[in-house]
C-alpha cells in the first residue's frame, strides 16, 4: 500500500504584534489643538524663496531664536544683518535624507520653536539624496533601478515623516525649474515643476510659488486666508506668518510636545503609563515626532522610544 503524499507542516508563527501595534481605533472630537504651522516655498534661482523663508520663519518663532538648516552655502546667513529676528544655522555638506532626520532631532533637543529647511531640494537630487540612495540600491537587484525605490522610499518617507512631525513650525523652501517636454517634435513648456519628490507640496499646510519677479503664488493652502491670493514681494511675517498663526490658534489649545518627551524618559515612568503616553501621542499624530536618544545620541522617533521603554520596563517586571 504507497505512502500517502509527503505534507510540509510549517512552524507556527510566533505573534510579533505588540500591545503598542494593537491600539484600539478611537474617534474623538477634532479640535486644532497642538497643530503647527507647515510652510513650503518652491521657485527658481533668485526668486526670494530664501529670504522670503527667512520672513515666514522670523514671524513664526514670535520674537524667539530659530534654526536654520542650510544646505544652500550660506545663503540664509548672508541676511543676518537685514532680519529683525535672530538665527542659528547648520551648514550640511552631504544629503542623506536620514542625516536630515538627525539634524531634525538635534534642533528638537534644542527646542528651537521654528526650523528651516533651505533647501529640501538637496536631500532629493543632492549628494547622497533619495535619487542616490537609489542609485546605490540598484546594485541589490541586479541593476533594476525600480526595484531600487524597495530601499529609496522607506528613506524619503522617513524624512518627510520626521518633518511634519518636528515639534514646532517648519518652513521649507524647494529649487523648482521649468517643464519641457516635447510634443510633436516641438519643445512644450508645462510650467515649473519643483525639484522634490512629485506632489510633495502637497504635504504642507501651505505651500507657494515664487517666478523671477518675487512675486508669490498660494498653490495649496489649508489656511483659509490664502486661496487664490497673490502678493508681489511679500512681508513673509506679516502677509504670511500672522494670518497663519491667527487661524491655527482660533479656538486651540497649544500642546507643548517637550511634555510628551519628558514623560517617555522619565524615571518614575511604569508600562502603563508609557501605554497610555503612546496611545495620546498617537491620537495627536505625533508618533514620528524626532529626537535623540538619552543613551545612545542616535535619532529616534517619539513613538518608537516610548515603545522601546515601555516594552523594556514590562520585561524587567516579569523577569
Amino acid at each position: 500500500m504507497p505512502l500517502p503524499a509527503p505534507s510540509r507542516i510549517g512552524r507556527p508563527q510566533a505573534d510579533t504584534t505588540s500591545e503598542y501595534d494593537d491600539g484600539p481605533f478611537t474617534f474623538r472630537p477634532a479640535t486644532k489643538d497642538g497643530h503647527n504651522a507647515s510652510v513650503a516655498i518652491q521657485g527658481p534661482s533668485g526668486s526670494g524663496k530664501t529670504w522670503t523663508g527667512l520672513c515666514v520663519a522670523s514671524g513664526l518663532a514670535e520674537g524667539q531664536r530659530f534654526a536654520v538648516i542650510d544646505t544652500e552655502r550660506g545663503a540664509a546667513a548672508l541676511y543676518v544683518n537685514d532680519l529683525s529676528a535672530s538665527f542659528d544655522t547648520l551648514p550640511m555638506h552631504r544629503y542623506d535624507p536620514r542625516d536630515l532626520q538627525k539634524a531634525l532631532a538635534a534642533a528638537a533637543q534644542r527646542r528651537y520653536p521654528v526650523v528651516m529647511v533651505d533647501s529640501l531640494s538637496h536631500f532629493w537630487s543632492g549628494t547622497d539624496g533619495t535619487l542616490d540612495q537609489v542609485e546605490n540600491a540598484k546594485s541589490k537587484y541586479g541593476g533594476n533601478k525600480f526595484a531600487g525605490w524597495k530601499d529609496g522610499t522607506p528613506i524619503q518617507n522617513g524624512m518627510i515623516e520626521a518633518l511634519m512631525s518636528y515639534p514646532g513650525h517648519v518652513v521649507v523652501t524647494m529649487r523648482s525649474y521649468t517643464d519641457w517636454v516635447l510634443e510633436r517634435g516641438q519643445p512644450a513648456n508645462k510650467g515649473t515643476r519643483v525639484e522634490q519628490r512629485r506632489g510633495i507640496e502637497f504635504e504642507f499646510g501651505v505651500a507657494a510659488e515664487m517666478d523671477a519677479s518675487n512675486q508669490l503664488r498660494f498653490i495649496k493652502s489649508r489656511c483659509p486666508a490664502f486661496r487664490g491670493r497673490e502678493f508681489d514681494r511679500p512681508d513673509g511675517a506679516r502677509d504670511i506668518a500672522k494670518p497663519y498663526l491667527d487661524w491655527l490658534r482660533d479656538g486651540a489649545k497649544p500642546i507643548d510636545p517637550v511634555v510628551w518627551i519628558d514623560a517617555a524618559n522619565s524615571p518614575e515612568a511604569t508600562p502603563d503609563s508609557l501605554l497610555a503616553l503612546y496611545r495620546e501621542v498617537e491620537a495627536a499624530s505625533a508618533l514620528a515626532t524626532p529626537l535623540l536618544h538619552p543613551d545612545t545620541g542616535k535619532p529616534i522617533s517619539l513613538g518608537d522610544r516610548i515603545k522601546e521603554r515601555g516594552t523594556a520596563l514590562k520585561a524587567a517586571a516579569a523577569a
